[in-house]
């Protein structure tokens, strides 16, 4: 067999290996051969969707899979551009450089679930008379630019409560919550002032959640999941008694930003904020929380390969 290696990497634009709309992503597709070889094409190919895919059973004999993908841009180009005519590559190691800009559109930051995914990937497909193509491919992290348009993204969230207590107990709990903000960016601390009047015969404790929720569509369904990302809890408000407390959730740095610019898959936040009361339903607030991605890291020096993929033949 005379390819040996070939593969297509890209250099690192960042300290944090990541790219985002309008970037010019550089990088070179290697093919080593053990002797002189024809080569028919060389192409180079960017790719850009989102999909989603599960099964839904029905009974025992009904099995439906639900499906839905969303392309965001498919870009092909030649290496070698004489149509017609075979490339000849000597015995030895080959590099065939690209650069592609990516476009400067809205588009969703990359993202992997059970039921759907966002992917960006480089990709190269080689080709000779009698034998099957060869294809390798390259994905990246794409980090959307954050949308500072948002209704209310750096406004002022409120929320408030009440409820009575009857189950062998008596009197009313309040509360009202308050934050900066609705857009956090990651890393950064969410602070939650929460005002509770309890006029009961309970005690009562708030506890704070960061969480998140994944909803997938396709087909007119729907799928959806939740998890929580960060818990915190207050201490106690006795009974007959008025009570601020203020709490800091530190939101994690490599949480991944919210997509919300994707027809097919949402990854929204809540901060949710209830009171425990014993043998009594718990009231609690939910109030959106946009996570904005950290773009723009400090430029590495040099342009040393990041990422790549190959495939041995």
């Amino acid at each position: 067999m005379t390819i040996e290696y070939f593969s297509i990497e890209y250099d690192a634009n960042n300290s944090k290996n990541t790219f985002t709309n309008g970037d010019t992503i550089t990088g070179r597709i290697i093919l080593q051969v053990s002797k002189k070889t024809r080569i028919q094409s060389l192409i180079f190919r960017a790719k850009g969707k989102a999909n989603v895919c599960w099964h839904e059973h029905y009974g025992q004999n009904i099995h439906v899979v639900i499906t839905s993908n969303e392309k965001y841009y498919d870009i092909e180009r030649p290496i070698f551009t004489e149509a017609g005519r075979d490339e000849v590559l000597g015995q030895g190691r080959h590099s065939f450089p690209f650069s592609f800009k990516l476009p400067d559109r809205d588009m969703p930051s990359t993202f992997k679930a059970t039921e759907g995914k966002v992917v960006y990937q480089l990709r190269a497909q080689l080709s000779q008379s009698m034998s099957l193509s060869k294809k390798t491919r390259a994905k990246f992290t794409f980090v959307s630019k954050p949308d500072m348009t948002i209704p209310m993204l750096t406004e002022p969230q409120y929320g408030c409560k009440d409820q009575s207590v009857t189950f062998f107990a008596s009197g009313n709990i309040s509360l009202n919550i308050s934050i900066q903000k609705m857009g956090y960016r990651q890393g950064e601390g969410l602070k939650v002032v929460a005002e509770i009047s309890n006029c009961s015969t309970r005690v009562v404790k708030p506890k704070f959640v960061l969480y998140e929720k994944k909803s997938f569509f396709a087909q007119g369904r729907r799928r959806v999941h939740t998890h929580n990302i960060v818990k915190e809890k207050g201490e106690e408000v006795g009974s007959s008694c008025t009570q601020t407390v203020a709490k800091t959730i530190c939101i994690p740095p490599e949480l991944p930003p919210s997509i919300l610019n994707c027809s097919i898959i949402k990854l929204e936040y809540r901060l949710k904020v209830f009171l425990d009361v014993t043998l009594a339903k718990n009231p609690e607030i939910k109030l959106p929380i946009i996570i904005l991605p950290c773009v723009g890291s400090v430029t590495t020096k040099g342009s040393g390969v990041e990422e790549s993929a190959s495939a041995y033949l």
